[in-house]
């Protein structure tokens, strides 16, 4: 049995402040991104920089993680194809590059990624906060998909749960090469 779960009632909580069903998918939101830093401690920057080729570093796939956030909160969720400049500012590189691959993102300090980490949470977590549970439903529609937050959410925490396995494997492998 894992020890962090002795006597502990393994069940979903809420994030107070808005409405519970929300607030339990936003709660399982933020156990995912607790759970992806724990994996970062400790990180230095040649880990952090790490890839073999062509495949991504940990870095790239940190920034990739908090721009495909930023990106469908204000394109999916808010219906806007504009960013706030402060978002701007964190999400300074296209996702992709001219080829399609993720946007090379190194030389960035493993602080410096989790402060763009946190900021564009904060952003989500304030608007999923102010929405009332018809518009969490309230199906959105583009041009070739439709659908609605509750869903982003959900498409979130498996998108950065997904990535976070990814990251363990390239630690992994950057720590093999450097010892």
């Amino acid at each position: 049995m894992r020890e962090d779960w002795d006597n502990k009632p393994l069940e979903i909580e809420v994030i107070e402040g808005c409405e519970p069903e929300i607030g339990r998918l936003l709660w399982q939101l933020e156990v995912t991104r607790e759970r992806t830093k724990e994996k970062l401690v400790g990180l230095d920057q040649a880990t952090l920089d790490f890839a073999l080729p062509n495949e991504n570093s940990i870095g790239t796939l940190l920034y990739h993680i908090a721009a495909i956030e930023v990106d469908w909160l204000y394109t999916e969720v808010v219906e806007t194809d504009q960013f706030p400049p402060e978002v701007s500012e964190l999400m300074c590189y296209d996702v992709r590059d001219d080829a399609g691959r993720l946007t090379v993102v190194n030389g960035r300090s493993l602080p410096t990624h989790l402060h763009a980490l946190d900021r564009t949470r904060h952003y989500l977590l304030a608007h999923f906060h102010q929405m009332n549970i018809t518009d969490f439903r309230r199906v959105r529609h583009f041009d070739h998909y439709s659908c609605t937050p509750e869903w982003v959410l959900h498409h979130l925490i498996q998108h950065e749960a997904e990535h976070r396995g990814q990251i363990m494997a390239i630690r992994t492998q950057a720590e093999q090469t450097y010892v």
